[in-house]
């Protein structure tokens, strides 16, 4: 194996990453970080979220969440309510049109690849890890911020359209 290989390799991961991001986004007009939102909500109780629950939740900075919040909120997928005993503080809930956009939407990518993963032994899981550190180490990538959530964007704190 040469070390080209391995380039190709990180690219068909970057391309598939890439092309499922704009598949989602053609079809319901979504950005996956916006569909891993509305995921997270109808998993919550009253299927409502703090600010700062997604911002944990997604590993993304409160500038980007609220970036994606807005969005959402302008598409009718959430809305924001006071929070009960603190109006300084608003929760983020799920509507029915979110809702229903879940219903009829695809699972993201990242669902499919945690099943995966989890049917390796913890040999295979630990060897996987050591070449992802090894490469993240190469592309000197270390201080950025990065969810166990697969998305297109390369830093999304960057990324306006989140």
């Amino acid at each position: 194996m040469e070390f080209t290989d391995v380039l190709t390799s990180l690219r068909r991961i970057i391309r598939t990453v890439n092309l499922e991001s704009k598949r989602i986004e053609k079809e319901y007009g979504i950005s996956i970080p916006q569909l891993l939102c509305l995921h997270f909500l109808r998993k919550q109780a009253h299927y409502q979220a703090s600010h700062k629950q997604l911002k944990d939740q997604l590993s993304l900075n409160a500038s980007t969440i609220t970036g994606i919040i807005s969005r959402l909120e302008k598409k009718g997928l959430v809305a924001k309510l006071p929070r009960h005993g603190d109006r300084r503080v608003s929760l983020v809930t799920l509507t029915a049109r979110g809702e229903d956009l879940l219903i009829n939407s695809p699972q993201p990518m990242h669902l499919k690849l945690s099943r995966k993963l989890e049917k390796l032994s913890p040999e295979e899981l630990d060897k996987l890890q050591q070449a992802f550190v090894l490469i993240s180490n190469f592309l000197e990538a270390d201080d950025l911020d990065a969810s166990p959530i697969l998305t297109s964007e390369t830093s999304l704190n960057n990324n306006p359209e989140g």
